[in-house]
């Protein structure tokens, strides 16, 4: 089953770990396909674990817990990507199962403690344990030095009252890493991460029903008590810690992005090939033409933009990778919206079926727009990057 570009996976980008990890993942997501088929009509809560389940089993969560050489700590973001752009290609729920494992286990592989790391990310690493990172609050999405929910210190530990949002996986999950305000400073200064455990006192979980269902959930804290071993890293790095996490993540977004470009394109070919238009077939005409150019232009431009962006976060490249995550989250997502309405649009009435693939990847694609940043954030990043860049800093 062919997923990736090879011309791409062939440039200096690559390794070759890389590229024998993107024939692995292609020959797993054919073998995956007869479940992939089945799960899309389960319960999202049970998708998913079904399919953290899978990706414990076969070791593909490794890739989110453990860096290159196999220790815990910041991961390979070009495996990260290709594991992304084939899991999204199989099934969203795949992907997300993937994904926000990754993003739940992040602060304590990067910062946590020996303790915390002991804990929990073995654990994560089979799928045996599900985290969330959860930070989004019902007044406050993406603009996280506005946050509310506090974590009031005192002798005993942390005290945490308030309420998160829109958190995924938060309906399985065994763990919540919480960005509360902990007060060390003002505004993005005074915010902590914190460790709490699915059965703290006082925490309740509300199921959120979405277009595209997956399990998210709302966190509300009354009082919720946790112990000073709570505390993830340093208190009032918070802010700084989501920024880097985030900054990461969002270049696998786009890597997401791709892979729903991708199975639109090969779902959109095949169609077109086999549907009656006139004297021939739809793929001959002018107007389907132009509509498949656009997606193979697009595969070819986002998958240079995640490999460049990916290959300076692993190399340690500092100097505008920050913007370059913005450039490749934005273009990625926003055009990936268009090639899979293309895709509806060429299979008509049929696009719409509730459940056929173009119906699916309708309702999926809506959503990467929105997460790690909407694109109205990205276009502020970008556009003060462009203005430094003008004044040569």
């Amino acid at each position: 089953m062919a997923i990736f570009d090879w011309t791409i996976l062939n440039l200096p980008l690559y390794e070759e770990r890389h590229r024998t990890l993107a024939r692995e993942l292609e020959a797993w997501t054919a073998q995956m396909a007869a479940n992939a088929q089945a799960w899309t009509t389960l319960a999202p809560d049970q998708a998913c674990r079904n399919y953290m389940e899978q990706l414990g089993r076969d070791g593909w969560l490794r890739l989110v817990i453990h860096d290159a050489s196999g220790a815990r700590g910041r991961p390979d973001l070009r495996s990260v990507c290709l594991a992304r752009e084939a899991f999204s290609w199989l099934d969203e729920m795949c992907d997300i199962a993937f994904s926000i494992q990754g993003l739940g286990a992040s602060p304590l592989a990067w910062y946590g403690s020996a303790d915390q790391r002991g804990e929990w990310l073995d654990r994560c690493g089979a799928g045996q344990a599900l985290g969330t990172l959860a930070m989004s609050e019902p007044d406050c999405g993406s603009g996280l030095g506005a946050l509310t929910l506090s974590a009031q210190r005192g002798a005993g530990g942390y005290t945490l009252n308030g309420s998160k949002t829109w958190i995924a996986n938060a309906t399985i999950a065994d763990f919540h890493c919480v960005l509360a305000r902990t007060g060390e400073g003002p505004g993005a200064l005074g915010l902590s991460f914190l460790l709490v455990p699915r059965d703290t006192p006082g925490l309740t979980v509300t199921a959120i029903d979405m277009l595209a269902p997956r399990p998210l959930a709302r966190l509300d804290f009354h009082d919720s008590p946790l112990p000073p071993q709570a505390l993830i890293g340093k208190a009032g790095q918070g802010f700084a810690y989501a920024m880097e996490l985030l900054d990461y993540y969002r270049v696998s977004v786009g890597a997401a992005a791709l892979g729903y470009g991708r199975r639109a394109l090969q779902e959109s070919v095949q169609w077109t090939r086999r549907r009656p238009a006139g004297n021939g077939r739809l793929i001959e005409t002018q107007l389907t033409s132009a509509k498949l150019a656009n997606m193979m232009v697009y595969q070819d431009s986002t998958a240079l933009l995640v490999a460049r962006t990916a290959w300076e976060f692993d190399q340690g490249c500092t100097q505008d990778l920050a913007l370059h995550a913005s450039i490749t989250k934005l273009h990625a997502t926003e055009q990936a919206q268009r090639v899979v309405d293309d895709t509806v649009q060429l299979f008509g009435a049929a696009g719409l079926v509730a459940g056929s693939v173009p119906e699916r990847l309708y309702r999926q694609v809506r959503s990467l727009r929105i997460y790690e940043g909407t694109s109205e954030m990205q276009q502020l990043m970008i556009a003060a990057g462009a203005a430094r860049r003008a004044q040569g800093r």
